[in-house]
């Protein structure tokens, strides 16, 4: 009996199982997309190009590690290291004398900065890049050169490509700067043949290549080749056995790490989004799918009170809701997998466009996704009918009819109990929030969301008849006619049926307060920060890899100039509990003392004058005081952490600032930075005008320093060059808050339209009672703002409560809510609200009164 019944349900009746139809197919939507975003994270891989014929590779570990315990064990976690980590390159030659080593030689590569003059006229801001001559034969990128000999003492060889776009031949001299030395103008000594790499590339003698790169002695890799009859493994074990258990020993695909070192940063941020975000999006799609099936079933009150009336059994009824489940949830699923890849292929290709994920990544499609999200959306579904059918199919037949006409205010006591649950929980973990600092209050930020909204959907039905009582007030007063005051009593005598339209307001409001709240308080506290610590009168700034170490001394000799100051961008790891987290570093050239005159960082404590000069051998740090309070370091306590390149330092804190977020977390001296960083080449020169100097003739003495695609400009310039980190994070909250509020507007409209499309028996009596339709479709509306006021103020309360400690922990400050980015969020739900409303009480009073009040039942 259930069966076929479950099965002329959803044949005849297709229109009850729409609202649930579109809930789940959305939830398998978001489910698919983020379980296909981190299948990608896990299993993204390239194939080598540079390395292509070169069978093994020596490198340094890309990652930072740390032993956390747990429990009565240790785990090693580990985080992609933000620079490149390198090798000792006298490696090579202890390699070359195993017996089955036919070459090996240390290849690392570094930019070069052309002079204006001798740049090809479409890529003014290019650079070349340039490597050592040994490993153009190491790696097969050349077996022989196409004109000329190899590069000797002061000499380069260019790729043929480059040559003849800049009417170079053998012979002539080309002006290169690099980042271990300033412009010298080099003699061409030969060219390789065009296309060996994807890149424009200048080759040096070894010794003078590692000077130039500013890291001499050190390799990116050692690229070993075979003798005759030699297989890959035999090769591995010999180079193993070399090295040691220090470096790494590569083959496969393996080696696509050190030429794309990005990559292992790429698997991790999709692992992020597809794990941590998917998790939350799962959490969200479970919430809607619950309460969408709950109240489709709940609507279905009288007709499970009537099958009881006529001597259907508990089970029965369990056993129609499940087929009607497993009839509907797999079609459901099965077609919201094609836009959940359509989503994640979108996904993907943005942040291949954005740089955070290297080109030739794909997409990895696989079935577990696909049957995760119908899976759960199956599941959840099945729990929620269950759950809304208990109560019907356990009373008793000569009860039902009578029980389905009467809707319950009070929640059950389970219910109840669950919800003050996660509503305490919700407040401690606020609590603890606003306790910590840093990451750690925005890593709590998620669970403080999480159980708020456990909490409004479990205690809905309170809630809404809470906000229903106190919002109405001013209707039933009768400044809003007839209509409001209607809406009202209404609101307040349904408030079950109210709790199931506010909850995916709550959460629309509550996920996109807290995702773009959050982008813009860091983004205005660190604009207010870059505005205030700006003090210097121009700032140089390159369109190409960066200016070259010299510019800031040779601006500081120029007539009218009082000091320069080179920034050199970096990162830095620390560790924040049982994980770690980056920091911005910036690294200052010259005496500390000067750097007052172009950047004022808020000094809270200590002096910059202990930094340590360019001929200083201490070393010295000062940092963010947010950071420093992070570490529960204070002035002169040692700070540990890595450089970029995974070093581990543990320099002297000699002075905390305010200004970090906007400027840099970490403050060092040039010197200890340079060479830990993929290329030393400056991100800004900050320079002051002396007294009465005319600024207009300082801005051009600047401009003819003869430094590539150079721009002068004010303060204001020191943004142009943005965190592309930060970018990276604005751009991902602003789209994970269009999914997760693009869902549950969805699921909102979706829920609005079954309560209105669910009252046509009620909209009839009401109708032959001599209510007008503009009467109805004004109460309608009223009702319909009592949904959007309540939600919103729900949702803001929580986005605010979350956002409050993270706000203090990451800026210092309070949240900064722009009215641009808040009005147009809180119109949107409304204008949500009333359409959802008004187009199906439309198509209810299209009905005549008398159909209409027979309905149902």
């Amino acid at each position: 009996m259930s069966n076929g019944l479950a099965r002329a349900s959803v044949r005849f009746r297709p229109a009850a199982f729409a609202g649930s139809f579109v809930a789940l197919l959305f939830a398998a939507a978001i489910i698919t997309a983020c379980g296909t975003l981190l299948q990608t994270g896990l299993t993204a891989h390239l194939a080598p190009v540079r390395y292509a014929q070169t069978p093994v590779l020596v490198a340094a570990d890309q990652s930072a590690r740390i032993s956390v315990k747990q429990g009565k064990n240790h785990e090693t976690r580990s985080t992609p290291l933000p620079e490149r980590a390198r090798v000792d390159a006298a490696l090579a030659q202890r390699i070359a004398a195993e017996p089955g080593v036919a070459a090996a030689a240390a290849d690392f590569d570094f930019p070069l900065l052309l002079t204006p003059a001798q740049a090809a006229p479409a890529d003014a801001a290019s650079a070349l890049t340039g490597r050592p001559f040994s490993a153009a034969a190491a790696t097969g990128a050349a077996s022989a050169l196409a004109e000329g000999r190899a590069p000797g003492a002061g000499e380069v060889a260019l790729d043929a490509g480059t040559a003849h776009a800049r009417r170079l031949t053998v012979g002539d001299r080309i002006t290169l700067t690099a980042p271990g030395a300033d412009s010298t103008a080099y003699r061409i000594s030969g060219l390789t043949p065009e296309a060996q790499l994807p890149v424009s590339t200048a080759w040096f003698a070894d010794d003078l290549a590692g000077r130039l790169s500013g890291h001499p002695g050190l390799a990116d890799a050692i690229a070993v080749q075979p003798r005759a009859g030699v297989s890959t493994a035999e090769l591995a074990r010999q180079v193993r056995q070399a090295v040691g258990s220090g470096p790494q020993v590569l083959t496969g695909n393996a080696r696509t790490t050190v030429e794309q070192p990005q990559l292992g940063a790429a698997k991790v941020m999709l692992i992020a989004l597809g794990g941590s975000f998917g998790g939350i999006a799962t959490m969200t799609a479970v919430f809607v799918v619950m309460g969408t099936v709950a109240l489709a079933a709940g609507q279905r009150g009288r007709e499970f009170a009537l099958l009881r009336a006529i001597g259907a059994t508990p089970r029965q009824i369990r056993r129609t809701i499940a087929t009607e489940t497993m009839l509907l949830a797999p079609v459901a699923g099965a077609v919201g997998v094609l836009p959940g890849l359509a989503l994640a292929h979108w996904w993907l290709g943005q942040l291949v466009a954005r740089g955070a994920v290297p080109q030739g990544v794909s997409l990895s499609v696989g079935p577990i996704p696909m049957l995760a999200a119908v899976g759960i959306g199956l599941l959840a579904a099945l729990g929620a009918g269950y759950l809304a059918a208990r109560r019907p199919s356990r009373m008793r037949p000569s009860q039902a009819l009578g029980e389905a006409a009467i809707e319950r205010v009070r929640p059950g006591v389970v219910r109840t109990v669950l919800g003050t649950l996660a509503l305490v929980g919700g407040v401690v973990l606020a609590t603890v929030a606003a306790q910590q600092a840093g990451a750690d209050a925005a890593n709590t930020a998620l669970g403080v969301v999480m159980c708020f909204l456990l909490a409004v959907a479990l205690l809905g039905p309170l809630l809404a008849h809470l906000f229903a009582t106190l919002l109405g007030l001013p209707l039933r007063g009768g400044g809003a006619g007839a209509a409001g005051s209607l809406a009202a009593d209404n609101a307040r005598a349904n408030s079950r049926r109210l709790a199931s339209a506010i909850t995916p307001i709550v959460m629309v409001t509550a996920f996109c307060g807290t995702l773009l709240f959050l982008q813009t308080t860091v983004s205005h506290v660190s604009a207010q920060q870059v505005r205030g610590g700006i003090v210097a009168d121009q700032v140089l700034i390159s369109a190409g890899p960066g200016l070259p170490a010299g510019t800031a001394d040779r601006a500081a000799h120029l007539p009218g100039v009082d000091a320069a100051v080179g920034v050199l961008r970096g990162s830095a790891l620390y560790r924040s509990g049982d994980t770690l987290a980056s920091a911005s570093v910036l690294g200052v050239s010259g005496d500390p003392a000067q750097l007052t005159r172009v950047l004022d960082l808020g000094i809270r404590s200590g002096s910059l004058a202990a930094l340590g000069g360019p001929g200083d051998s201490t070393t010295n740090v000062a940092l963010d005081a947010q950071l420093a309070e992070t570490l529960g370091v204070k002035v002169g306590d040692p700070v540990p952490f890595w450089l970029g390149d995974g070093t581990e330092v543990r320099p002297t804190l000699v002075a905390t600032y305010q200004r970090g977020l906007g400027l840099g977390q970490v403050l060092l001296p040039r010197t200890a930075l340079a060479g830990h960083v993929v290329a030393g080449f400056d991100s800004q020169v900050l320079v002051a005008d002396a007294p009465g100097a005319d600024h207009g003739a300082v801005a051009s003495a600047l401009g003819r320093l003869g430094v590539p695609a150079l721009t002068v400009t004010d303060a204001a310039g020191f943004g142009v060059q943005a965190d592309h980190d930060r970018e990276i994070n604005s751009w991902a909250n602003t789209v994970m808050a269009a999914v997760l509020g693009g869902f549950a507007a969805v699921a909102s409209a979706n829920t609005l339209v079954m309560t209105v499309l669910d009252r046509r028996r009620e909209v009839g009596l009401l109708r032959l009672a001599g209510t007008t339709r503009r009467q109805v479709r004004g109460m309608l509306r009223w009702e319909a703002l009592l949904v959007a006021s309540t939600g919103l103020l729900l949702g803001g309360a929580i986005a605010w409560t979350t956002l409050v400690p993270v706000a203090r922990g990451l800026t210092g400050g309070s949240p900064y809510i722009p009215a641009g980015t808040a009005v147009p969020l809180a119109v949107a739900v409304v204008v949500l609200a009333l359409a959802a409303t008004a187009l199906p009480g439309r198509a209810l009073l299209r009905i005549r009164p008398v159909e209409a009040g027979a309905g149902k039942q």
